[in-house]
């Protein structure tokens, strides 16, 4: 087991890796920017290190001064939470290659997965059921109207290196095609540096229904059941919930069948989530996750497995101890993300705060 863990990330899933930290008897380090010397994560950590300014870059993206913090501190490893590095294949291949662990799975996965594109294409031979769409990237105007008509409108274009809901663009008439294609490549190249795009069939009223798994080094797979994260505001998650309701409880049996399978093919470590829609009783694949996800407590509640303290574990070559049958679902929890905004028109609106009042319970990561 690893003695020191260098989390590259802060606020609550900070706090929250270094409680798990803590219960394996791992000493851990926090990176900090100069904005967050303050912060729960920092005090919490056994050893500290400040990593650059204000802005992202200067800081928590900043690959060079994590891996300096990581070689002056002895972190045997980085667990990069979500956001910031987490899903950043080049981030985890130079960790590999300075021999320092990345809690999470192999860069080759990351790389895969991160591109849409690819990503449909590794699971379309999978046997995991995809939404109809392009094959592959579409290039121009034209292979745009001949997908279009393939698989009939509306359609939705994507960013192939898309996230946050940012990068997509619904079609419903043929009128809007050349508009809306120009508009997401360029929101592609501004937002994550490529301008490739894809096209799948806009689903008018689907669940959106993702589903936890988690393998070891040794192809051993589990799945932890799935969340619903229907409730959304242009593509963003606002409330999570396990288990999911009202979906056909032998189609989800069939698919994870076949998900646990496909992960065993493809050698996968570590915790991922296969976000699926949901539509006339049928699932459709639209993205994997490689990393932990902002709504893990509610599967961690209705399962009591500690999905981190699991991460840390695969990650130093640990053989999963938990069986499928193992695995007991009890009860139901409700994750809601709170919005910084003006109630009145929904603008972002971050501010000082205040006043403020815990929840109660079992768990408060803030």
């Amino acid at each position: 087991m690893f003695k020191k863990i260098l989390i590259a990330n802060r606020g609550e899933i900070a706090v929250r890796i270094i409680r798990s930290c803590k219960e394996l008897g791992i000493k851990t380090v926090a990176v900090y920017s100069i904005a967050d010397n303050e912060s729960m994560h920092v005090k919490m950590a056994d050893e500290s290190i400040c990593i650059g300014g204000i802005k992202s870059s200067e800081s928590y993206l900043n690959i060079p001064a994590i891996l300096t913090a990581a070689e002056l501190t002895g972190a045997e490893a980085i667990h990069p939470g979500y956001g910031f590095l987490s899903e950043n294949y080049k981030f985890a291949r130079v960790l590999e290659e300075h021999n320092i662990t990345f809690i999470g799975p192999k860069s080759e996965h990351i790389k895969i997965m991160g591109d849409k594109v690819s990503a449909r294409t590794v699971i379309s031979k999978t046997g995991i059921p995809l939404v109809p769409g392009s094959k592959g990237p579409v290039k121009n105007i034209k292979e745009l109207k001949k997908v279009s008509k393939e698989i009939g409108l509306p359609i939705i274009i994507k960013a192939a290196a898309g996230g946050g809901g940012k990068g997509m663009k619904v079609v419903e008439d043929e009128s809007e095609l050349e508009n809306a294609y120009n508009l997401t490549k360029s929101e592609a190249e501004v937002n994550f540096g490529n301008d490739e795009i894809y096209v799948e069939k806009f689903l008018r009223n689907p669940k959106h229904i993702e589903f936890q798994i988690f393998a070891d080094n040794y192809q051993n797979v589990i799945h932890l059941g799935e969340r619903d994260c229907s409730i959304q505001r242009r593509h963003q998650k606002l409330i999570e919930e396990a288990p999911a309701y009202e979906i056909d409880q032998e189609e989800k049996e069939k698919l994870l069948n076949v998900i646990i399978k496909a992960m065993k093919d493809i050698k996968y470590r570590g915790a991922g989530t296969i976000e699926m829609l949901y539509e006339n009783k049928k699932f459709y694949f639209i993205e994997m996750n490689t990393r932990i996800q902002v709504e893990h407590p509610v599967t961690e509640m209705i399962t009591g497995i500690d999905i981190v303290s699991e991460q840390i574990k695969a990650s130093a070559g640990k053989k999963l101890t938990i069986q499928q049958k193992d695995i007991k679902f009890r009860g139901h929890a409700i994750e809601c993300r709170i919005n910084a905004e003006n109630p009145e028109t929904f603008i972002p609106s971050p501010g000082t705060i205040n006043m403020y009042n815990p929840p109660g319970g079992p768990r408060c990561e803030s």
